[in-house]
């Protein structure tokens, strides 16, 4: 039989997944012919590409090419002439039509269309042939552009026309819809499961999403008959796929939003990565900016599956959510990563790969993690805090493996409370005297060694009484000595000095932790926070403590270039702009040369005396305390107009980042949503829920009216509204 009739492969009879319609290629240069799809996929793929839009990288530095003597270039104002269909490859420096490579090979006359599908367009002084591919009506590319309105409005097309919905049913369609997206808006903004544990494709439990339906038709009369009496059950708006289009579309339009802040500007990059709970490598991506009111924004962008941990398989994964989005890498001036090698690694890492690109996409280490290593560092040189702390860690295995052990030590630790209460040696109150437990430090949770040792002094009486309890009457042999070693040190001076110190050095270098992971905190004032703990810690040692803290803590802040921060310093509004020098402020410009041209140079050195006498003499410019006040102040003022070099490089300097704290929240809020019991999440429906979680200020901006009108367009649906 199979002479005569050839076997139908097994990829072919499957629908590609939502994973799959995310990868396909962004930059026109990089795909395949349409044909070149299997036949029963190109629908997904057509439909996919016409909801992305033509690739349109605005903020693209495009190339200069020589044309009979003149440097010619693509114009970006092509844009706005032709935004419909005009596309530009970053990485082939040519133009494309995308409705022309979406249909060419379903409509007629193709001759002359290979200059816009195939081959790209070039041709920077013959401007003239994007109007000629447009054509006539009948050309070859306005009947591409039919097929693509007849394709994404199947209800305006003859095929349609032949069945109409009556308005009653299209009215019920809509409450079903609008019922099925506020159940999907509760459950994003709560982080919670959809389906309970299972949450993978296949999967047939309603779970917490059914439950939410059933509430609403409780208190809505309408749509109780609507969604659950009268409802096809074909037709319910209640399965897993429907649910995973709705959280898409709450998500792109999250990010959409967040595009439009950074508008084709100047931005940063923060990365980094984590496992989840399924053990599968994911890498956060949080871009930092200035926004249009001159307040510095840090945004959270997505999650990114990372199959391979290599720096060049980062950088693609980068060059892929870039061209995504239509962001240029030629706007970067800014990356912070938390240390790891395939990250900032000087030669071959994600740092280096990017600065070939953009020499002016400067590197800063995070601060936060800087200040982590540095205390490490610092403790693991002395045997006497190593030891201290293996005792601590000791302690909580006695203490805090046992739930009836650390019972114990809460009832304790309340009854003396009670006592000193009655005695009136305690003051009561609203929020006083809460409930407490030993916390257990983390490797990376940033002043989780300080709080333990608070917890320590604070419920140092209830653990002994639970180590003496456990030395007499404990049942495992091991633990018993454990608590009479710990008791017999708990006893002793040197226990009692390494507590007192390290409190002290752990409480310093706390408040710089805190502030370093806010996010609006700009390099400037992130210096001289470190500048300010450094002379604490200077004090100890100067008051015989040497062996506490050495050079080394000088060396770890030393990632940006010192003649960076230097110039940096010279545009702070303190004391009335007291450290302002202008020559600094020149030295600075020429660290971006893609950011200031020549003559754009020469302007700004003629220009910086009149802005700072202008500054100077303003009233509401004399209590300013950091760059990001200077620059709301100047957007509020208009001076930003006034003065748009000095703004620019105000906004280079804000847009460097301080730390990754803003990654390291969004891998809390990853694994809020990933949780063991949801470990079948699929990737994309993970990335969609953390984006939603994360930005709920642009998520609860998001109107059921906008998430209908891309949910329709995503796919054919039983019915057209």
């Amino acid at each position: 039989m199979e002479k005569y009739f050839k076997p139908k492969r097994k990829f072919e009879s499957l629908a590609m997944s939502e994973d799959e319609l995310e990868k396909l290629p962004y930059d026109p240069g990089e795909r395949k012919r349409i044909s070149e799809y299997p036949l029963n996929q190109r629908d997904e793929v057509i439909r996919k590409y016409l909801i992305r839009g033509p690739c349109q990288p605005r903020g693209h530095e495009f190339p200069k090419t020589l044309f009979t003597n003149k440097l010619r270039r693509f114009n970006p104002s092509w844009f706005d002439l032709y935004g419909d269909w005009l596309e530009y490859s970053v990485k082939k420096d040519k133009a494309y039509c995308l409705f022309c490579y979406l249909f060419r090979d379903y409509t007629e006359n193709k001759g002359g269309s290979d200059a816009f599908v195939i081959t790209g367009f070039d041709d920077w002084n013959k401007t003239g042939r994007l109007q000629d591919h447009v054509g006539e009506v009948n050309s070859f590319h306005n009947s591409a552009l039919k097929r693509a309105d007849y394709f994404m409005r199947p209800g305006q097309s003859i095929v349609h026309a032949f069945y109409k919905q009556d308005d009653a049913a299209k009215n019920e369609y809509r409450i079903r819809l609008n019922a099925s997206i506020g159940a999907c808006r509760f459950l994003l903004q709560q982080g919670l499961p959809f389906r309970g544990h299972d949450e993978s494709v296949d999967s047939v439990n309603k779970g917490n999403f059914l439950a939410l339906l059933k509430y609403t038709a409780e208190q809505n009369e309408l749509v109780s008959k609507v969604v659950l009496e009268n409802a096809p059950k074909n037709n319910q708006m209640v399965s897993h796929k429907i649910q995973t289009d709705i959280v898409h579309c709450f998500a792109e339009e999250v990010i959409e939003s967040v595009i439009q802040e950074v508008g084709h500007d100047i931005f940063c990059l923060l990365v980094d990565e984590s496992a989840d709970v399924s053990d599968k490598e994911q890498m956060a991506v949080v871009f930092r900016f200035v926004d249009n009111h001159g307040i510095v924004k840090e945004r959270f962008i997505g999650l990114v599956h990372v199959k391979e941990t290599s720096s060049l398989s980062l950088k693609c994964d980068v060059d892929s959510l870039f061209a995504k989005y239509g962001l240029s890498m030629k706007k970067l001036r800014g990356q912070g990563y938390d240390g790891a090698s395939n990250m900032k690694g000087e030669f071959n890492g994600l740092r280096s790969l990017i600065m070939r690109e953009c020499s002016s996409a400067y590197y800063v280490h995070c601060f936060a993690h800087q200040l982590q290593l540095v205390v490490v560092a610092v403790a693991q040189k002395h045997f006497g805090v190593v030891d201290f702390f293996d005792k601590l860690a000791v302690l909580l295995n006695v203490v805090g493996d046992s739930c009836k052990r650390k019972y114990m030590v809460r009832e304790d630790h309340l009854k003396k409370i009670e006592e000193r209460t009655k005695k009136g040696e305690m003051k009561t109150g609203k929020g006083l005297n809460q409930e407490v437990t030993f916390q257990r430090p983390g490797k990376t949770r940033w002043g989780s060694h300080y709080k333990t040792l608070l917890r320590l002094v604070d419920l140092f009486p209830s653990i002994i009484t639970v180590l003496e309890y456990v030395e007499k009457d404990g049942s495992d042999a091991i633990k018993r000595r454990q608590a009479n070693g710990l008791l017999n040190y708990f006893y002793t001076f040197e226990f009692v000095f390494y507590l007192q110190l390290m409190l002290l050095i752990l409480g310093i270098t706390n408040s710089l932790s805190k502030a370093l992971q806010r996010k609006d905190l700009d390099i400037l004032n992130a210096m001289s926070l470190v500048k300010s703990t450094k002379q604490q810690l200077n004090k100890l040692r100067e008051n015989g403590w040497e062996s506490l803290i050495n050079k080394e803590f000088n060396d770890r802040f030393d990632e940006v270039n010192t003649e960076l921060l230097g110039c940096i310093a010279s545009l702070s509004p303190n004391d009335s702009f007291r450290e302002f020098d202008h020559l600094k402020v020149m030295r600075l410009s020429e660290f971006y040369p893609e950011g200031f041209s020549h003559m754009e140079q020469m302007t700004l050195e003629h220009q910086l005396g009149l802005y700072i006498d202008n500054i100077r003499e303003d009233e509401r410019f004399a209590n300013l305390k950091n760059l990001g006040d200077l620059a709301c102040m100047m957007v509020e003022t208009k001076k930003h107009l006034s003065h748009p070099l000095v703004y620019r490089l105000l906004k280079l300097v804000l847009t460097l980042p301080v730390a990754t704290a803003t990654v390291e929240r969004c891998f809390s809020a990853m694994k809020i949503v990933k949780t063991s019991l949801r470990n079948r999440i699929s990737d994309q429906f993970l990335n969609d829920c953390v984006i939603c979680f994360v930005e709920k200020e642009l998520f609860e901006k998001v109107t059921n009216d906008v998430v209908i009108k891309r949910f329709q367009k995503m796919e054919s649906r039983r019915i057209n509204l």
